[in-house]
């Protein structure tokens, strides 16, 4: 909420209401606002602050507020714009991280709101002519990092250039590229960004672009012209750049309380904890390499202008390097390094406001004649149809692997392990999903030959399966949506399994009653889980089925909905249609029920709350001597995954590790293993990813659409031939890239040949749900394959059964519908919606007249174009090119959803 008082900046006036940066220099001791067209023009002169608001789906925004250095900025500028992010962090409740960025040695996080980079300029910025051109310089910059390139201007001088760096002479008509002979490919990539950033944008576009590798000469005509730059060739000097070097990660951490002066007062104690820290007093956390200052909820922002001071002051006087970090956190907003230092930090308790925020919406609607019962996410829509002939599903029973009967493959059992084989078209082709599913009481040894089994599958079909690890009551929804109509049961059918529990097996008594909690979200997505039979397994969240030899009752919970009764029914007719139950609500259970259960009992009662799903993070990831190290990287894109690179992308329900092409990763389960040493680590520290959270494995250029849609998705880019290097060096030079394949776009209809091929599609470029079946048929994945002297002979059985395709009957027509072709590139959008235009008062949510007799989920198309693009700040069809997350985002943060 904002805030605004006489010691708060009048500049600071309506911030933070929408998405994206917001950029201010300081200039004759005051704040001036950047103009979008200069984000990213830093003046080593000057400083800067910078807001960045993150909308997020439900409850308050998330801000981070940043201010830059130059090298060349005054003492007052620089103090100033501290000063001016604590007024700036007031204006907006006290609820944002700030950032202290130094010219050269800014966090990763600032770096990746500029794509691809930053160029500071020297100078002053000034209003009036801060871009004014001069005379075209010659000039030559040093570029640094994989995914958050820093670029730096060195002196134009040969001696600049070294083996282990990329460099980028920019001048008048050519910009080169020269990649040191020890640098990375990644680096070399990410400097082709760098290169044509410039010649976009300092050139427009008019220049030409050579790379120069370092020691090849002989017959290079751009390697002659380069050299001649710096008055002929000669050999660089074998000695490593030493600038940047990689810091050891500090152990030790030191406490110390700031008071009211600003003096420094250290604590007493070794360890750390949560409770040493007050809501009246500020701290500055010294981890050596980076510094964090924390600040209670109760101080002032005197206070806090204090702590901060002090705390450079400390910095100056310690003579720390600039590359120092210095990080302010107020109370409740501490990041996951930050808790990292500490010995116990309590967990926060999970916020309810996603799902009051559903029911108030869906109440809201109730009231202006809408029947509406309850809102569901994209997210809970099934991701597939049914499709009896795409499921295959075979039991683990140490080295026998059965495949089992379309009768019982809908019915698995706890102590057990499955792999689930789900055939899906995505593209134009078959593609396959690999689940290995861990009952929770099934044996270590089975766990381990399903694994081993699952991978070998995938190895035969030359990796190009997704594979996922899934632990029983963890599953996904679209693992359900596979079934349909699923049962589990206790007990288990292995050999390990009953050899384990045949004591326990044989003292059981004659009674043969059981528990069944059913859940689900249509006739197309139930469950029946069978529970410990006592009442301690009831919940009055959900519906239940109560048997014995003699009678069947149904229990409905008194917080259950009407579509959970449905699925109660058609749950209790596909265990047993001859059946007739015995109905019964909650609290008018008869003796009988309880009797069976072993007497009543208290059990849950209270709603079952979801969890707050917050953005996605993805992480970079190495394994030596194993030890994983995860990096994180900010504002992701598509072009992040590089194909040398393993990635893992968390999503707090689940897990996806990416393995480029050319990474050294040549196994599912050696990714996997990466996988589940993740979900030990939990490295952002919240405790949010369960530790048997689904980890889903996915190769390069067979991305599914689940993974797919966290991302603004180019197909061609994945499937493009060689390395991140070249492959940006095809595309800069104007090359046609050469793609593995040819593929369409993940979210649309492009053309009326997709259309024809019943392709289906989802309206505003968020495809979702992929068919199961084909109206084409595909060869067999195991034709040509069957001579591979490395496939086991269980290999080649599973291989051949899951991998064929039945000729009579493999393949039905889709009859899903299909948007016409429009400017948009296929997005299903009803043009006819533009006839019916509305005011933007009348259409939010909260609106005192509301429009009635409207499409409420689409309120943002009855907007004029003129005001549309006043509110978004993008044209409709820009706005439906995005994501659908990112669409809900927007029309939220405008309440129009």
């Amino acid at each position: 909420m904002f805030r605004l008082s006489k010691d708060i900046d009048s500049a600071f006036q309506g911030v933070g209401t929408k998405g994206g940066l917001e950029v201010w220099c300081i200039f004759n001791n005051q704040l001036i606002s950047i103009p979008k067209s200069s984000f990213g023009r830093f003046h080593s002169g000057n400083a800067y602050l910078l807001l960045s608001t993150a909308l997020r789906k439900i409850g308050s925004p998330q801000y981070d507020i940043h201010y830059w250095l130059g090298h060349d900025a005054t003492e007052v500028d620089s103090v100033l714009a501290s000063d001016k992010a604590l007024e700036l962090d007031a204006a907006l409740g006290c609820c944002t991280v700030q950032y202290r960025e130094v010219q050269g040695q800014e966090t990763e996080k600032f770096l990746s709101y500029f794509k691809p980079c930053i160029i500071p300029l020297e100078g002053k910025y000034s209003p009036q002519n801060g871009l004014a051109e001069e005379t075209y310089p010659v000039t030559l910059l040093m570029c640094k990092g994989d995914h958050a390139v820093r670029v730096k201007e060195v002196p134009f001088l040969r001696s600049s250039l070294n083996h282990d760096d990329v460099f980028v002479l920019d001048t008048a008509s050519k910009v080169f590229l020269f990649a040191g002979c020890n640098s990375s490919t990644q680096e070399k990539a990410k400097a082709l960004e760098v290169v044509e950033y410039i010649k976009d944008n300092k050139h427009a576009g008019r220049c030409q672009v050579a790379t120069i590798e370092d020691g090849k000469f002989l017959g290079d005509a751009d390697a002659g012209e380069f050299w001649t730059f710096f008055g002929g060739y000669a050999p660089i000097p074998k000695c490593s750049s030493s600038t940047n070097q990689e810091q050891t990660p500090t152990t030790c951490a030191k406490l110390l309380w700031i008071d009211t002066r600003g003096n420094l007062h250290p604590t007493e104690t070794s360890s750390l904890n949560k409770d040493m820290l007050g809501k009246d007093k500020c701290y500055m956390l010294d981890c050596d390499s980076e510094v964090f200052v924390w600040m209670g909820r109760n101080t002032s922002l005197t206070e806090r202008k204090t702590s901060i001071s002090s705390s450079e002051e400390f910095l100056r006087k310690e003579g720390r390097s600039t590359s120092t970090s210095l990080v302010l956190l107020t109370e409740g907003l501490e990041n996951a390094r930050f808790r990292s230092f500490f010995d116990e930090w309590p967990q926060t308790a999970e916020s309810s406001l996603y799902n009051e925020g559903r029911e108030k919406v869906a109440a809201m609607f109730k009231r202006k004649g809408y029947d509406v019962e309850e809102f569901s996410d994209e997210e809970d829509e099934p991701l597939y149809t049914n499709c009896r002939d795409a499921l295959k599903v075979w039991r683990v029973d140490g080295c026998d692997v059965s495949l089992l009967s379309i009768h019982d493959k809908a019915k698995l059992f706890s102590g057990d392990c499955y792999i689930v084989q789900y055939k899906y078209t995505y593209n134009e082709r078959n593609e396959y999903l690999l689940y290995v599913w861990i009952g929770c009481e099934s044996m270590e040894e089975d766990r381990a030959d399903a694994i081993s089994n699952a991978s070998a599958i995938v190895s035969s079909t030359k990796g190009e399966s997704v594979m996922c690890h899934i632990h029983q009551g963890n599953e996904p929804a679209r693992f359900y949506s596979m079934f349909q109509s699923l049962v589990v049961f206790k007990g288990g059918l292995s050999k390990r399994y009953k050899t384990t529990f045949l004591v326990e097996n044989a003292n059981e008594g004659e009674s043969k009653a059981s528990l069944f909690r059913v859940q689900g979200t249509s006739s197309r997505s139930m469950q029946a889980i069978q529970v410990d039979l006592a009442a301690t397994s009831l919940n009055s969240s959900y519906c239940y089925i109560l048997q014995n030899e003699a009678s069947v009752f149904t229990w409905i919970g008194k917080l259950t909905s009407e579509s959970d009764h449905d699925v109660l029914d058609r749950m209790l007719y596909f265990l047993d249609p001859s059946r007739q139950p015995m109905s019964t609500r909650e609290g008018s259970e008869p003796d009988t029920f309880w009797d069976l259960l072993g007497g009543k009992t208290e059990y849950p009662k209270e709603k079952e709350m979801r969890k707050q799903i917050e953005e996605p993070h993805l992480f970079t990831c190495s394994c030596n001597s194993d030890v994983l190290k995860a990096k994180e990287v900010y504002n992701f894109v598509q072009d992040d995954l590089t194909t040398e690179d393993v990635l893992l992308l968390d999503c707090q329900t689940e897990v996806y590790v990416w393995i480029g092409l050319n990474s050294n990763i040549k196994s599912k389960q050696q990714a996997l293993t990466l996988g589940l040493k993740f979900l030990e680590m939990d490295i952002l520290e919240e405790g949010l990813l369960p530790v048997r959270s689904p980890v889903y494995i996915v190769t390069e250029g067979h991305e599914p659409p689940f993974f797919t849609r966290f991302f603004d998705w180019v197909p061609e880019k994945a499937n493009m031939h060689g390395n991140s290097f070249e492959r940006k060096l095809a595309r800069l030079k104007g090359k046609e890239p050469v793609t593995k394949r040819s593929s369409g776009s993940p979210w649309r209809s492009d053309s009326k040949e997709n259309a024809s091929r019943g392709s289906r599609s989802r309206s505003n470029g968020s495809e979702r749900g992929v068919s199961s079946c084909s109206s084409e048929k595909f060869p067999s994945y195991s034709q040509g394959r069957e001579s591979n002297s490395d496939s086991t002979p269980l290999v080649k059985k599973l291989f051949s059964e899951s991998l064929s395709v039945d000729t009579n009957n493999g393949s039905t027509s889709s009859n899903s519908d299909i948007s016409k072709e429009n400017p948009l590139g296929g997005i299903k959008v009803d043009l006819s919606l533009e006839s019916l235009a509305y005011s933007y008062e009348q259409l939010r949510v909260d609106s005192p007249e509301p429009v009635t007799n409207i499409d409420a989920t689409r309120r943002e198309a009855y907007l004029t174009e003129k005001e549309f693009e006043e509110r978004f700040e993008m044209t409709k069809p820009k706005f439906y090119a995005l994501p659908k997350w990112k669409q809900n985002k927007l029309k939220m943060s405008l309440r129009l959803f």
